[in-house]
């Protein structure tokens, strides 16, 4: 499908759940975020006791071309890695100069957020709150409910490409982990594992 012979497109998607009878989603296993996890322990023993699924994600089939507005819902599921709360890999946007919105539909969690430069902010998800994230930022967004999945609505420019390759190799500067029974932000101790970061 391109640009010229789209005209318009309906897709169903549950306001829950997120859920979509008509587009199959991507799933992510722990397992695909080798190195993602501060506890490497507690991922390696996760991994081999079942592998479960982290998130998932419906891309609702947009065209990746300029003018086009990409869409789609986002399930990031309860659960830690150690005292880490589940969360999505998180990606700058190929085109860095590109911002994105989230809805959330239901759940609870936060947006973290930071630019090349270090800047970096973690703004709340709950129900019916909207999280504008400017351009320059990687984002991933961290389920911080113990029982329920996070779900978001999302949409950036069709064009814009992920690069989740910066994240892979040098994850975030901040992490979002449990302290007595409450989320809370703290430094990531592996942030400086990187030989790019280290004198």
């Amino acid at each position: 499908m391109n640009s010229e012979q789209m005209k318009s497109l309906s897709i169903a998607f549950d306001l829950v759940t997120g859920l979509s009878s008509d587009v199959e989603p991507i799933r992510r296993k722990l397992s695909a975020m080798a190195g993602m996890y501060a506890d490497r322990q507690a991922f390696g023993e996760m991994v081999a006791a079942g592998d479960p699924v982290v998130y998932e994600f419906h891309d609702l089939g947009v065209p990746a071309e300029a003018g086009e507005i990409a869409f789609g819902t986002s399930i990031t599921y309860p659960g830690k890695v150690g005292d880490e709360y589940f969360m999505t890999k998180g990606h700058f946007h190929s085109i860095l100069d590109t911002a994105e919105v989230y809805y959330c539909l239901s759940g609870g969690g936060r947006m973290m957020m930071e630019n090349p430069e270090g800047d970096w902010e973690a703004r709340e998800l709950t129900p019916g709150v909207a999280v504008y994230v400017p351009a320059r930022y990687a984002h991933r967004s961290i389920n911080t409910s113990s029982d329920e999945p996070l779900v978001t609505f999302f949409a950036f420019r069709g064009d814009a490409g992920h690069d989740y390759g910066t994240i892979e190799d040098k994850g975030f500067r901040k992490l979002v982990v449990e302290r007595d029974g409450r989320a809370v932000i703290v430094d990531n101790p592996r942030w400086r594992d990187h030989p790019e970061d280290t004198q």
